[in-house]
């Protein structure tokens, strides 16, 4: 290792370690362990440049084991990002730029928000599945203007973790060769030692999963060798490579090194000193010798620079030779749409009857005829979920340009690598399941709302209707559950055409992931065609009462339609209801009082009816018809019936609540 080598790596230790030490907070463990690797991928082998940290065809890096963090401000620092040592200094403050775990649109240069273990990787699969698509996608003849890399650093709790399995081995199902994983192996985990907890062979494993493989044994000197890894996992182009890179846990610090007291507390005050004598820094805490400044100039940001320049030139030539691809890729990566969303939506007639998952798929076909860049699939339940994009493709392995994914049954790994999907940018993706197992990738929906990223997840058979298949597969808490992220938009549909509308509230979403819960049975349709501006508010009156009303029906879903049944009973016996459809409590609370007085009139009587837990409807109602327990095995139409979902008990409810 040359000695700027060296001092560079040392900076980057110790302005990792200075941020801690001033923070009295953080994990000095990886950000000393893994400061070769990191000095090594982004100084000699990362292209991206700082002053266009948006250049579409820079590399992606994900620090999937986040609690780094302080590895990555460092990193970004020296590169010439907008993170700057006053930003170093309030590492972990409130309201700084560089919280305690990377988080994307917060921080300069972070392409991904990571720290819960697991699913930064499997978000990495996301991008490089971008990556791979849209290359098959633009990329002509000798003109590869889709062409880059996805990096991610790992640890092993990463790779403990299901949703980094699940992840790993679509990534080698798809054979994802521009996806990079450097493995920071330290044989230390949180408690201690490795071994009492975890002894996988992770070469082994991986490439058992289809991955190509390479191991570095010293990964706390010899950057010669990493770097010679990752130019070999280039060579792989039909595989993901993971690099195997055995490193010290803390490597400078003479006591705490190698053990897990390095890992998740600052070094102190002595232990701080001894570290920087054994690493010979005689240098202020965040100090950046200047030869360390020039040797990242003449690194990484002229590199950055040179490469989107011939990008640049290449794009040019191919403006001037692929002026329609051109200009869609152009919309593409500015995420237009341009979707007439009245022309080309389906039409139904009143009273037509129609899951909202049969209706979903009709949607999902019209748009992709008209919009080419979804892109998506569903965890093997593509035609449970009606998800499947006719006459798209595939997309496989020999066939990167299709537009269906095959996820499989990895809930969790399909919706974070969604993610990855949306963070690359240039599609807009979905994920589909049965809602019952929104409980299986409800972190990747959280991930998704903290990102600010509107993935769409289509989750269908959303109630006891479901019937046969009992209690397993009945959602019961679920719409209440995920109610309560912020930032997520939970839409169940009454109908086909709010069905319509919902996915074009979800398109048009810039920064709120969207999850559109649906049913597997039929329903009438009662919405009007246009409805879209009354599903962007969450709520509105579908049928209103012939007279003044004397109480309102609230509903969601399918049970909008009992609620219009039931309202025709009462008017039959002189009580006059409002039915009023509540597809999104989201959206509906962002209304002003104004509106929202005028759908939930002040002065009477609400009902709510769900089938669903009673959870968060005591805000907006005075009684309700939900579920509370679990549901039952048998014939949809009894189970309902068992649970009094049907006209006779709204009438009864309605008429006791008066």
């Amino acid at each position: 290792m040359r000695e700027i080598e060296m001092q560079s790596i040392n900076t980057i230790r110790m302005l990792s370690v200075d941020q801690i030490e001033k923070a009295n907070s953080g994990h000095p463990g990886i950000c000393m362990g893994a400061a070769p690797m990191a000095y090594t991928l982004f100084n000699k082998h990362i292209n991206i440049n700082p002053e266009n940290s948006k250049w579409f065809n820079r590399d992606r890096f994900i620090l999937s084991a986040g609690h780094g963090s302080a590895l990555l401000y460092s990193m970004l620092h020296l590169c010439g990002f907008d993170v700057t040592i006053e930003d170093l200094k309030e590492f972990r403050q409130l309201n700084s730029r560089t919280p305690g775990h990377p988080e994307v649109g917060h921080t300069h240069g972070v392409e991904a928000t990571s720290g819960p273990l697991g699913q930064g990787i499997a978000q990495a699969v996301g991008m490089a599945m971008a990556e791979k698509h849209l290359a098959a996608k633009y990329n002509k003849d000798e003109l590869n203007i889709i062409d880059h890399y996805t990096y991610a650093i790992v640890g092993d709790g990463d790779l403990m973790e299901g949703v980094a399995n699940e992840a790993i081995s679509l990534a080698g199902h798809l054979g994802l060769g521009k996806l990079i994983v450097l493995y920071d192996s330290n044989d230390i985990c949180l408690d201690g030692k490795l071994s009492t907890s975890f002894s996988d062979n992770i070469i082994d494993r991986v490439k058992a999963m289809n991955w190509h493989t390479i191991k570095v044994g010293d990964g706390d000197t010899n950057v010669e060798a990493i770097s010679a890894a990752i130019e070999e996992a280039k060579k792989a182009t039909d595989k993901p490579t993971l690099i195997e890179i055995k490193t010290t846990i803390g490597y400078g610090a003479p006591n705490k090194g190698g053990t897990n007291g390095v890992h998740g507390a600052p070094l102190g005050a002595n232990e701080y000193l001894e570290a920087k004598t054994k690493l010979n820094w005689n240098y202020e805490p965040f100090t950046v010798p200047t030869e360390v400044k020039e040797n990242f100039v003449n690194g990484v940001i002229a590199r950055g620079k040179k490469k989107e320049a011939q990008w640049n030139e290449l794009v040019n030539k191919y403006r001037e030779k692929y002026p329609e691809f051109y200009d869609s890729l152009i919309a593409a990566i500015n995420g237009e749409l341009n979707i007439n969303f009245e022309e080309v939506l389906p039409k139904y007639e009143k009273n037509e009857s129609i899951s909202t998952r049969n209706a979903s798929g009709f949607t999902m076909n019209a748009i992709a005829k008209a919009y080419d860049g979804l892109f998506g699939g569903s965890a093997d339940l593509a035609h449970s979920n009606m998800t499947y994009l006719k006459e798209q493709g595939d997309f496989r392995k020999e066939s990167p340009e299709g537009k269906n994914i095959w996820f499989g049954v990895r809930e969790f790994g399909m919706s974070s690598a969604g993610n990855g999907i949306m963070l690359h940018g240039g599609l807009r993706s979905f994920v589909s399941t049965f809602f019952v197992f929104s409980d299986y990738l409800k972190p990747a929906i959280r991930m998704s709302a903290i990102e600010k990223q509107p993935l769409i997840y289509v989750l269908t058979h959303d109630s006891i209707a479901v019937g046969e298949d009992g209690p397993t597969h009945e959602p019961i808490e679920q719409l209440a559950g995920l109610r309560a992220i912020p930032n997520v938009n939970v839409i169940r549909p009454a109908d086909a055409h709010e069905t319509n509308a919902a996915w074009q509230v979800a398109l048009e979403d810039k920064e709120t992931p969207s999850v559109l819960v649906l049913t597997r049975q039929n329903i009438n349709v009662n919405a009007e065609f246009n409805c879209v501006d009354n599903v962007r508010k969450g709520a509105y009156i579908i049928s209103e009462a012939s007279q003044n009303p004397v109480a309102q029906i609230v509903a969601t879903g399918s049970e909008v339609d009992l609620g219009i049944k039931a309202q025709k009973e009462l008017e039959n016996q002189g009580i006059f209801v409002d039915v009023v459809s509540m597809p999104c409590f989201r959206l509906f609370d962002m209304q002003d009082e104004v509106y929202k007085n005028s759908v939930l009139k002040t002065g009477i009587k609400k009902l709510g009816i769900e089938m669903a837990s009673s959870f968060g409807w005591s805000k907006y109602v005075d009684d309700v018809l939900c579920i509370d327990t679990f549901g039952a095995s048998g014939n949809g139409n009894e189970v309902m019936n068992l649970f009094g979902f049907n006209k006779e008990t709204v009438v009864n409810k309605v008429k006791e609540l008066i």
